[in-house]
C-alpha cells in the first residue's frame, strides 16, 4: 500500500481553519488532537505546518496505527499515536494529563486503506468476506448482521444509515436468500442487490450496492452512536480559543455535526431577557458559512473528495460549571 495514491481530503482547509489556534503565542507547544489517524496524512500536515504543536492521534484500527507510526517517526516525541475509538476522546486525554487542547481534527471518511484492502470486506467493487470491522478484535461481522437481524431491523438499518428507498425489497431478497444458504461474501450480496432493484433505480449513481455497504459499515462499527458522543466531548475538550474541525462524507454525519455546533453557538437564556448574562452567552463561534465544499480541482484530481463536507467551530467561552 503506497502512501502517494492517499490524498488527504481538503487538507489545506483544515490547516488554514485551525492555524490561528495553533500558531498562538500562548500556550507555547499548543496540543491538536487527530482523532481519526488512518493513513497520517492529516497528522502529518499538522506536525510539519505547526512546528511548535504536540499531536495527539487516535485511531481504532491497529494497522493504520502501525503504518502512521512509521510515517510519523521523523516527528518522535512530538506524536502520541493511541489506540482508542474517538468517543474515547476524555479518556485518552485525562490519561495523558492534557486538561484542554487547542486543536480538534475528524477525517470521517473511511480510511481509504480499508477501502482499497480487499480481505478486510469494505469494498463492494471486489469478491471479499463481509467483514467491516473497522476494529477487528472486537464486534460483530457485516456477515452477522446479514445473517441475524430480524427483517425489522434490516430495514431500518439500510433506511436510516444508507438513505437506501428500496430496503425493503433489498431485505426481503437478503431473508429469502440467507434461509438457503447464509451469507459470506461481498459478491454474492452485490448480485443480490443488482437483482432485487428495480430498473430505474440502477440507472442512477453509481454501484447500487454502495448505500447497503455504507448502511452495513455504519452498524457494524456503531459509527453514529460513536459520533453523536465524540463531537460534543471534543468540543467540551477544547481551550477557549481553540478549533474544531470536521470533515464528513455524508449527509447524516454532517447533519449531526451541524446540530451540535448550532447548539454551542446559540445563546441558552430564556427567552425575552434584555441583557444576556453572560453563563447564557454562546460557546462557540461557527467559522465555516454552512458546510464548505471541496474545490472541482479537488475533486478532479482526488474523486474521494467529492462528498466531503468541512465545518469548523472556535471555543470562545468555557461551560459553566
Amino acid at each position: 500500500m503506497s502512501h502517494t495514491r492517499h490524498v488527504p481530503v481538503m487538507l489545506q482547509r483544515c490547516l488554514d481553519l485551525l492555524a490561528p489556534a495553533l500558531e498562538a503565542p500562548e500556550p507555547q507547544h499548543p496540543v491538536v488532537v487527530d482523532c481519526t489517524l488512518g493513513l497520517g496524512g492529516h497528522s502529518e500536515a499538522l506536525l510539519s505546518a505547526f512546528p511548535s504543536a504536540r499531536l495527539i492521534a487516535l485511531d481504532r484500527d491497529k494497522e493504520a496505527l502501525r503504518l502512521s507510526g512509521e510515517r510519523l517517526a521523523p516527528y518522535g516525541d512530538r506524536a502520541t499515536l493511541v489506540h482508542a475509538v474517538y468517543d474515547e476522546l476524555p479518556e485518552v486525554l485525562a490519561r495523558l494529563g492534557v486538561p484542554k487542547v487547542q486543536g480538534v481534527l475528524f477525517d470521517l471518511g473511511v480510511s481509504s486503506m480499508q477501502l482499497d484492502e480487499a480481505d478486510r470486506g469494505f469494498a463492494y467493487a471486489q469478491d471479499a468476506p463481509l467483514d467491516m470491522r473497522m476494529d477487528q478484535t472486537t464486534g460483530v461481522s457485516a456477515a452477522e448482521v446479514l445473517n441475524t437481524y430480524p427483517p425489522g431491523e434490516l430495514v431500518r438499518i439500510l433506511r436510516a444509515y444508507g438513505e437506501e428507498k428500496q430496503a425493503k425489497r433489498i431485505v426481503s431478497a437478503i431473508v429469502r436468500e440467507r434461509e438457503k444458504e447464509p451469507f459470506s461474501n461481498s459478491a454474492r450480496l452485490v448480485e443480490l442487490i443488482r437483482d432485487a432493484l428495480p430498473q430505474a433505480a440502477k440507472r442512477t449513481g453509481g454501484n447500487p450496492a454502495k448505500r447497503t455497504f455504507q448502511a452495513l459499515r455504519i452498524e457494524v462499527n456503531g459509527e453514529l452512536a460513536v459520533l453523536e458522543r465524540a463531537i460534543p466531548a471534543a468540543v467540551r475538550s477544547l481551550a477557549v480559543g481553540g478549533r474544531i474541525a470536521v470533515l464528513s462524507y455524508h449527509s447524516l454525519e454532517d447533519r449531526l455535526v451541524k446540530q451540535v455546533f448550532a447548539a454551542g453557538a446559540a445563546t441558552t437564556a430564556p427567552p425575552g431577557l434584555p441583557v444576556v448574562p453572560e453563563r447564557y452567552q454562546p460557546r462557540l463561534k461557527l467559522l465555516t458559512r454552512g458546510a464548505e465544499l471541496p474545490t472541482e480541482e479537488e475533486v478532479a484530481e482526488n474523486r474521494r473528495a467529492a462528498p466531503a463536507r468541512l465545518r469548523g467551530a472556535e471555543r470562545i467561552r468555557e461551560d459553566e460549571r
